[in-house]
């Protein structure tokens, strides 16, 4: 990952290849103007102070995700100033937004392939607005290139490598909150950024039995407890839900717990992810066209992984424990088959109307798994339904939870992060369409607000008086489009800052 420090230092004595600077949509007497954010005003003094000018006849109009380039002033040691724009210009006295940093940073990061070290020097007000910055850049500089022959150098990404270095200037080395975000965004990102290859790792190579070896060299590495439970374990134990879903393919399920105890927790978070390494839809086989990206459908189990591991690396005083219930969906002659029925973990028993509603069986054992241990509050992540992406589009998850309080907190937690999310109901007239004859429930019911309903077969499985949210992620888990700001194409890393955020907020007791 990209290297990150902080840094006193002036612009145009910096040596980089690049000072990349902030411009914006100017407000109130400059409204439609350009106007160059605070932090280059070293690179604006070298231009005279027609900087914006010369910007703007280069064709910048500060517009979100905007880059330009231009040769740097005389007198600078680095050769090249990146302008980034951060949209709108904040009105009088307030400062920019984090989301609008978190993007320049990743925009620009994104922009400086292949240069070895920049200078960022982009507003930052405050601790805050460093971590900020620090985490769009960290971000944007992502690459994903395991499976690509780059010649000698086995990190570059299409013959250049990531942005290698950043210094962050305005920033404060010897100030202990500026430190603090900063080595928070570190840990964050280089989570995340984990999410994301596993994510892209293709479905050959990681299958349950692989993802669970990475889960338990990350615990070794980081000193969590973990638990694998094998077919056997899980036939043995009852987890009639996930063996089901895993029951057609030659790689066999699994069910990961991995715990993070801090002496200090007085609450205990608990984390649920669906692992679907690879989903063909088993017998109920998806159409032409809808196979291709199914390696993402672990995107949430991947998020939980990377969530309970930056908990452990922040030294949060709280205990988050993550569950990831790992399967292929496969059709052979002993998959699972439309009208089969299944004895889950809960001893509830499911009619298997259509076996690509995988996810919520796999979930729906882990859920009830992690009832068990009566933690304050659950939060399951998963890439579940088409319907959600129907509904809110590629970009932007749903919150569905048997609290209307815990989901508003949900909901702020993922605002506060920069991710997109929305709350989303939970209609009891939708549940009696999972009445089955045959079983106490079954795994499909009305096809219109479909995400609706796997959330409210989910429900099923929460232990009694659990707190519980579930996010749906299927629209932004996997980018197909081009990437956007810090959004790469391909693996997200989608309720990674959200859970992170959510344990963070009941470390500090502000979750209730």
């Amino acid at each position: 990952m990209t290297a990150l420090t902080l840094s006193t230092a002036a612009a145009p004595g910096l040596r980089a290849d690049a000072i990349v600077i902030g411009v914006a949509k100017g407000s109130g007497s400059k409204s439609g103007d350009l106007v160059v954010a605070p932090g280059a005003e070293a690179v604006d003094k070298a231009y005279d102070g027609k900087l914006a000018g010369v910007l703007e006849t280069l064709g910048a109009s500060g517009a979100e995700g905007e880059v330009t380039k231009l040769p740097a002033p005389s007198g600078f040691k680095a050769p090249l100033v990146v302008a980034v724009g951060l949209g709108a210009e904040p009105e009088k006295d307030a400062e920019y937004d984090a989301e609008a940093l978190r993007r320049a940073a990743g925009v620009a990061a994104r922009a400086l392939v292949g240069a070895k070290k920049a200078a960022f020097a982009l507003p930052i007000a405050d601790a805050a607005d460093a971590g900020a910055v620090a985490e769009g850049a960290l971000l944007g500089g992502y690459a994903f290139d395991a499976y690509k022959d780059n010649g000698k150098d086995p990190k570059a990404k299409n013959g250049k490598a990531p942005l290698a270095e950043i210094a962050l200037l305005g920033g404060r080395p010897r100030d202990k909150a500026y430190k603090a975000a900063v080595e928070r965004a570190t840990a964050l990102c280089e989570e995340l950024n984990r999410a994301r290859d596993l994510v892209n790792t293709p479905p050959n190579d990681l299958t349950p039995a692989a993802f669970a070896a990475i889960a338990q060299a990350a615990a070794k590495e980081h000193g969590l407890k973990v638990q694998v439970l094998d077919e056997k374990a899980l036939a043995k134990g009852g987890y009639g839900g996930v063996l089901g879903v895993g029951a057609g393919s030659a790689a066999p399920p699994r069910l990961v717990k991995l715990s993070y105890t801090s002496p200090k927790a007085k609450k205990h978070l608990a984390l649920v992810g669906k692992g679907i390494t690879y989903d063909s839809g088993g017998i109920s086989l998806k159409p032409a066209g809808h196979n291709e990206t199914m390696k993402c459908d672990m995107a949430g189990a991947a998020s939980v992984f990377a969530a309970v591991v930056t908990a452990a690396r922040l030294g949060l005083d709280v205990n988050v424990t993550g569950w990831l219930a790992l399967a292929e969906n496969m059709p052979s002659g002993s998959a699972t088959r439309p009208g089969d029925v299944l004895r889950m973990y809960s001893g509830k028993t499911v009619e298997v109307l259509n076996t690509d509603a995988e996810g919520r069986l796999v979930l729906a054992d882990a859920l009830w798994a992690a009832s068990q241990e009566k933690p304050d509050a659950i939060v399951d992540v998963a890439t579940l339904t088409g319907a959600m992406v129907l509904a809110l589009g590629n970009r932007t998850f749903g919150i569905m939870a048997n609290d209307e309080a815990f989901r508003t907190a949900v909901h702020e937690a993922a605002e506060e992060a920069g991710e997109e999310a929305w709350p989303m109901p939970l209609p009891e007239h939708l549940r009696k369409g999972m009445d089955s004859p045959t079983a106490d429930i079954a795994n499909m019911g009305e096809r219109m607000g479909g995400g609706l309903v796997a959330g409210l077969f989910l429900r099923e499985f929460v232990g009694e008086g659990i707190t519980w949210a579930h996010l749906d992620i299927a629209g932004p888990a996997f980018n197909e489009q081009g990437p956007f700001g810090y959004t790469p194409k391909g693996g997200t890393g989608s309720g990674v800052r959200t859970l992170v955020r959510l344990a963070e907020l009941t470390a500090a007791g502000d979750l209730g």
